[in-house]
């Protein structure tokens, strides 16, 4: 607490400004500009398009208030496991339809939202819907007025399922556009290429997926992140606290320099001697200017056939000179990377880092920081 308050004097600010500090990690002013952008056009045409298909009037509600909140969800937090098309379609429909069935047995109107809301939520819960606005969606179907009233068990098919189908469509189409990943899918855990098995490289060391489920057991907490993304930001965490403690080493010091490269109509036969000749696993293939065009290897030679070095080669693997070497790590224990091409600005090939360079490199900064001047060295 105390190192807390100095910082706070050092820099003048009043901890109650904290009040006004962004909560959502990972969000910048660009990324709220294109949820607002988004929650604007989403809840506007949501409200035109219903209105143009079921006319206009005081006894029919084109939208319902809990599509602002569901909104707020898709556009700002599209990453979130409660924004997630089912969560939106199936929390809002399933939350209403329980704020009607309470309304409908229940005659006291206290009871009656108390007991709505708790049915919603466990609905979404055994559905796995849950969705936050769906708790406003069952209280909308218990006090929306008489156009709820009278709309009674249609209330959650029109206007809250039509709502939310319309909604979800225009936040597809929007993240589309804007190029954000929606509906979100996680990025698919290492696996094991080998067919063995054996866990995947990065996987063995390291925490694993219990010790994450052991610190969410031993936080009491829930959070609302997919449970593969939490997996993946904590190794990204890794590997940027490797990047920031032993990062001083650049691509550009540790590659080698003379780089053995084959032409685009270059043989599968001249391809598979100059593996073999130079005892490499990784084949740089160079267009007609000299630029990186792919890269070969025994594999895809397998594969060659009749057609050209062009059509198997895979796509390159690349850094720049002055990226950190160990930044490398993720790339060359993927189970199939064996190399990484280093490049300038116009893919012209500079140098090449195997994993061989890299366990070299990494043991060299062991080495170093276990005799640092700090420590005795020995006779």
């Amino acid at each position: 607490m105390s190192t807390t308050v100095g910082s706070e004097q050092k820099t003048g600010k009043s901890s109650g400004f904290r009040l006004f500090r962004p909560i959502l990690a990972g969000a910048t002013l660009r990324e709220r500009l294109v949820a607002c952008l988004g929650a604007l056009a989403g809840i506007t045409l949501t409200g035109l398009i219903c209105g143009w298909f079921f006319g206009q009037g005081p006894d029919i509600p084109l939208i319902v208030a809990p599509m602002g909140a569901s909104a707020v969800l898709l556009f700002a937090v599209p990453a979130s496991p409660l924004a997630q098309p089912w969560p939106i379609i199936g929390g809002n429909t399933i939350s209403a339809f329980m704020g009607v069935l309470a309304a409908h047995f229940i005659p006291d109107p206290v009871m009656a939202i108390g007991v709505g809301v708790s049915l919603a939520i466990a609905a979404m819960s055994l559905t796995r819907s849950l969705h936050p606005p769906g708790g406003a969606a069952a209280l909308t179907a218990l006090i929306g007025g008489p156009a709820v009233t009278s709309a009674g068990f249609m209330f959650p098919l029109f206007p809250v399922c039509v709502n939310s189908v319309i909604l979800v469509s225009l936040g597809v189409a929007f993240h589309k556009i804007s190029r954000r990943n929606y509906p979100h899918v996680p990025i698919p855990a290492p696996v094991n290429t080998h067919g063995t098995a054996d866990l995947p490289a990065p996987l063995r060391v390291g925490f694993k997926p219990e010790d994450v489920d052991a610190a969410l057991v031993a936080l009491h907490e829930t959070l609302d992140i997919d449970r593969a993304d939490l997996d993946r930001l904590l190794r990204q965490v890794e590997l940027h606290a490797l990047v920031r403690t032993q990062g001083n080493l650049t691509c550009g010091e540790a590659m080698s320099r003379d780089v053995v490269t084959i032409g685009l109509d270059g043989s599968a036969e001249g391809a598979r001697k100059l593996l073999i000749t130079h005892n490499i696993r990784t084949l740089p293939v160079v267009d007609e200017t000299g630029r990186l065009a792919g890269t070969l290897g025994l594999r895809e030679l397998m594969l060659q056939g009749e057609v050209g070095i062009a059509q198997v080669m895979s796509e390159a693997q690349t850094a720049k000179p002055d990226e950190p070497v160990v930044a490398l790590a993720s790339s060359l224990t993927d189970g199939r990377t064996h190399a990484v091409v280093v490049v300038d600005g116009d893919r012209r090939v500079l140098g090449i880092i195997t994993q061989t360079d890299l366990l070299a490199t990494l043991t060299r900064l062991l080495s170093a920081k276990a005799f640092a001047p700090s420590q005795p060295i020995p006779a």
